[in-house]
């Protein structure tokens, strides 16, 4: 009769190459993850900082909770207090904070894909593949070919935020009644400029082909067809040399339900990208209203679940059984999974569709979203720029009733942002951030049910005198985390 495995505990953290701080225990058995728990040891404190401010206060606020998607936190607030307020931004305004929040979200794809995920497979575990120096030369940190290019193409595109917003990061200029920033006929150019000068960069060295090229693929035999033309032609074909060479899918499935709150709102009410819950093969329509936060294994007083609304923030650091500073939150009591994956799965991108529906939600997955998600909004913002119309109105004037609620739903970057908002007398009385990463990186609830990355990390491979395993760095890595947003 065969000995049970033994199960060894191991801490891994701090990860580089990741916004923030971030801790996780692996409880490991037979070279496999069997249980994981991810910690978030940073507290911040930005919701009590907020609370008893002025309510515009948080335009300023909440920018500074993170220095590479401070607009998406800026639309967020922007939009609660709209909601506060029961105004809609004016167009003018709405096509800007459009373009300023895809400028920044398609940066943090790239440094993403080139800074943080790419490198990994440069490590020397992975010196005896044949592919091995050429991963080197293209994604070596700092010396890379490619990725020097990328980090100079998302510098200059950088500067497209500070003619929209007036500087990047902190911009200012994002208001409840749309951009206080107005662009001129000469600006608009600059824009239009820049915004030529990424799609090369995106068209010449991450995908090697024309956008529209990429957007109509519409199923993964399609791609993977295309793929197997050249399959080291551009970085977009090495992704998927890679992922095909070590089975990236197969490697750190998801809980299986994706939301989105749905990005880039037009003028008509509708969104660019739907929203949704997208689970089992269907879209269904996402009620915000069984959303929770648990916090029974956070270092807060209240362990109960509440709804943001009613949501505390009170540290308890000794608290026994917590692990983390992040909360755990539950759409209708089930973990979902969140980030461009679940943007383009709920928005009706059929390669990617075809892709989960093989797949799942895997680090094969969540990356091949990012790159396609690049190829689909980049058009957007040329159309957003041209909609533009001098001479009309960028910000509405929007006065504040003294007491109330608003609730402000944006998609960063790495996914589903809220902000929920609450005022008396003039004042704010409570603030409440749910983040992306809270989402994906959530202890376990009071059910014991685990987060998306603690279920994803479960049976990931360990080999033998790994400190770090390199298959646990690329699933939390698939998840872009941003810890500072995480830890209220």
């Amino acid at each position: 009769m065969p000995r049970p495995s033994k199960t060894t505990r191991r801490l891994v953290g701090p990860f580089n190459r990741v916004e923030g701080d971030l801790e996780i225990t692996l409880d490991i058995a037979a070279g496999r993850v069997t249980e994981a728990r991810v910690n978030a040891p940073m507290y911040r404190g930005f919701e009590q900082i907020l609370s008893g401010k002025a309510p515009r206060d948080a335009l300023v606020y909440v920018p500074r909770i993170c220095g590479i998607c401070s607009v998406s936190q800026s639309v967020a607030a922007a939009r609660a207090l709209a909601d506060l307020a029961g105004v809609t931004p004016a167009p003018n305004g709405q096509h800007a904070t459009n373009l300023m929040l895809a400028a920044e979200n398609l940066a943090d794809h790239v440094a993403h894909f080139y800074l943080f995920f790419m490198p990994d497979f440069t490590r020397p575990i992975y010196a005896p593949h044949a592919w091995h120096a050429e991963a080197t030369r293209r994604f070596a940190p700092q010396s890379g070919e490619q990725t020097r290019q990328a980090i100079a193409a998302r510098q200059r595109w950088l500067t497209l935020l500070g003619v929209l917003g007036g500087k990047w990061p902190h911009t200012q200029s994002i208001e409840p009644g749309g951009s206080a920033r107005s662009i001129d006929a000469a600006e608009r150019l600059r824009l239009l400029s820049s915004i030529r000068e990424f799609r090369a960069f995106l068209e010449q060295v991450l995908f090697a082909a024309p956008l529209e090229e990429i957007a109509a693929l519409t199923s993964e035999s399609a791609l993977l067809e295309w793929h197997a033309q050249d399959p080291w032609r551009g970085d977009f074909r090495a992704f998927l040399s890679l992922s095909q060479a070590l089975a990236l899918d197969q490697l750190g499935p998801g809980p299986g339900r994706f939301l989105s709150f749905g990005a880039y709102p037009q003028a008509d009410g509708a969104y660019a990208l739907e929203s949704g819950l997208w689970q089992g093969g269907h879209r269904q329509t996402v009620d915000t209203r069984v959303i929770t936060e648990d916090a029974s294994h956070a270092w807060f007083a209240d362990s109960s679940a509440r709804h943001p609304l009613d949501g505390q923030t009170v540290p308890d650091a000794d608290k026994p059984g917590a692990y983390s500073w992040s909360k755990a939150p539950r759409l209708a009591g089930a973990v979902v999974e969140t980030g461009a994956i679940a943007r383009q799965l709920n928005a009706g991108q059929r390669l990617l569709i075809d892709a989960v529906q093989r797949h799942g939600g895997t680090v094969y997955t969540r990356v091949l979203a990012r790159l396609l998600e690049l190829a689909r909004v980049m058009p957007l913002m040329e159309d957003w720029l041209r909609q533009l119309r001098p001479g009309e109105p960028y910000c509405l004037p929007t006065p504040l009733p003294d007491s109330g609620a608003g609730i402000g739903l944006n998609e960063a970057a790495r996914g589903a942002l809220g902000h929920w908002l609450t005022v008396r007398h003039g004042r704010i009385a409570n603030y409440q951030i749910v983040s992306p990463t809270t989402w994906n990186f959530s202890p376990r609830d009071g059910e014991g049910a685990p987060g998306a990355l603690e279920l994803a990390l479960t049976g990931a491979p360990v080999s033998k005198g790994e400190d770090t395993p390199v298959a646990v760095q690329h699933i939390v890595r698939s998840f872009d985390p941003c810890m500072v947003c995480t830890v209220h």
